[in-house]
């Protein structure tokens, strides 16, 4: 099985898995059950740990409240879901497309700073085929943020696919001027992305602990810098693991406007509130997208998926 965007129809898992691990920020312990979902459910977060209010959180652009070193999710009744990013890039690179995700807690577990744990979750719970065409978002006009320096942008391109171009620029020397471009084809997300950790500087880990931050940041879940020098004693997992960390976590923010993207993403110093302001002016301009399926190819999915 080629694991990713590689097939028509939508997609879930095939059974239960679990994981737990601490929140990066909180420090609490988090536990997370994934669950199959219906065709056209899209991604879907359920806090267990609330009973007094609507307690579904969906995963969409609209729903971000906070993009501070992480993207947290609340819904109208107030509940929130925080650090999401990292599940939301392993749906996506996946081939995810339906998930429930029932969490005890309100941040999602670390686990070891990427999205590898949440990759081997899906490939060990398997993927089921729904009788249902995937569709995909297709961008026909280009949109833009800038702040600053910083900039991203969504254009159309001739692709199924979603192409990412990122470029960071820190003054640390052990990260300096790194640029990738990637095509988020079948297989790459697994094997390129997954494993990059994020990162981060000792100098504001004090800070950041004043807020209420980073309580649950360590060596096992974040690769720590201290000016030039990485701190981790087992050194970085690539040589540009930085980059491909930032387009993991554009990938999963990107996940929000609610279905792959077809076309292609361009950025520089990337982060969690220039892709949000992405997908919210995105999403504010139907003109520059249309979702690719119609009816005929739902017929036509629910006879291949009855015959097979």
């Amino acid at each position: 099985m080629k694991w990713g965007c590689s097939v028509q129809f939508q997609q879930t898992i095939n059974k239960i898995a679990r994981c737990s691990g601490v929140g990066v920020h909180s420090g609490l312990k988090s536990r997370l059950t994934l669950k199959p979902a219906k065709a056209g459910e899209g991604i879907v977060f359920i806090r267990t740990d609330v009973t007094d209010r609507d307690n579904r959180v969906p995963a969409i652009g609209d729903a971000v409240c906070d993009v501070m070193l992480g993207t947290t999710l609340e819904n109208e009744a107030g509940v929130k879901v925080a650090v999401v990013e990292h599940l939301l890039a392993a749906c996506a690179g996946m081939g995810v497309d339906n998930l429930i995700i029932e969490m005890d807690a309100e941040e999602t577990p670390i686990m070891d700073g990427s999205a590898s744990v949440f990759c081997e979750l899906i490939r060990t719970a398997g993927l089921r085929t729904l009788g249902a065409p995937r569709r995909r978002i297709r961008i026909l006009e280009t949109i833009e943020i800038e702040d600053g320096v910083k900039w991203a942008r969504l254009s159309p391109s001739n692709d199924d696919w979603l192409t990412v171009r990122a470029r960071i620029d820190f003054k640390s020397r052990a990260i300096g001027v790194q640029q990738m471009a990637l095509r988020l084809s079948p297989g790459m997300f697994a094997r390129d992305l997954a494993f990059a950790r994020t990162f981060g500087f000792a100098r504001d880990v004090e800070k950041l602990q004043s807020m209420g931050l980073a309580r649950g940041g360590s060596l096992d879940n974040a690769v720590v810098l201290d000016g030039d020098e990485v701190v981790n004693p087992e050194g970085l997992r690539s040589g540009d693991e930085f980059i491909r960390h930032k387009i993991l976590d554009a990938v999963g923010d990107l996940m929000l406007a609610g279905g792959p993207i077809a076309g292609a993403y361009e950025a520089n110093q990337p982060g969690h509130a220039l892709n949000n302001a992405l997908v919210r002016k995105l999403l504010e301009n139907p003109q520059a997208w249309c979702w690719e399926g119609d009816e005929a190819d739902v017929l036509a999915g629910q006879m291949q998926v009855a015959i097979a």
